[in-house]
């Protein structure tokens, strides 16, 4: 995803379908589907090329902020 969500963005937790996020993944599958806001985000350019965006989500209805990669967000549409 090159789009950056900015903070108070409505978003779905859509865990990323590739091989090498398959562990990543498992933690996330409890969430999958569920819709948060956007508390915070930050960047990360582990190789000095490409960013990383990682976002903090709040989810609805929920006491609980998760940590997110970019791949595991997607904007929630009504």
């Amino acid at each position: 995803m090159t789009t950056i969500l900015e903070k108070g963005c409505k978003v779905i937790v859509s865990p990323a379908k590739n091989s090498e996020s398959l562990l990543r993944d498992s933690q996330l599958e409890p969430y999958a589907g569920k819709i948060g806001t956007i508390a915070d985000y930050y960047w990360i350019q582990p190789t000095g090329r490409e960013k990383f965006f990682i976002y903090t989500v709040r989810l609805d209805g929920e006491n609980k902020n998760i940590i997110l990669h970019e791949d595991e967000l997607r904007p929630f549409l009504k």
